[in-house]
């Protein structure tokens, strides 16, 4: 019974206090802010505004990644698990550049 009421309290606090994500838009083609600060263990948002496609990607030692292409509506999510400065481009649209902060 412990072990139950043990579980049914560790799930409900995950629940409770996870994390909404950072949302980034990208609109008339940049990114909504130019610099975010978070968190280690936070995931940002891209959600494309535009009437076409963007793509999210960075080369950054803290961060290598790329989310590919998506169309207005749609978003991609990504989580960052290490301290250091991300620096984030559109492949599709080269003037599109954006830092993210991550702290410990």
């Amino acid at each position: 019974m412990k072990l139950i009421f043990s579980l049914m309290l560790f799930f409900t606090s995950t629940t409770l206090f996870a994390n909404e994500p950072v949302v980034v838009g990208q609109k008339d083609k940049a990114f909504t802010v130019k610099e975010v600060e978070i968190s280690v263990g936070d995931t940002v948002r891209f959600l494309n505004e535009d009437d076409f496609f963007h793509n999210v990607f960075s080369l950054s030692d803290a961060a290598l990644f790329d989310l590919g292409s998506f169309p207005k509506g749609e978003h991609r999510d990504i989580q960052f698990d290490a301290a250091g400065e991300v620096e984030v481009e559109c492949a599709i649209h080269p003037s599109m550049k954006m830092v993210i902060h991550v702290k410990e």
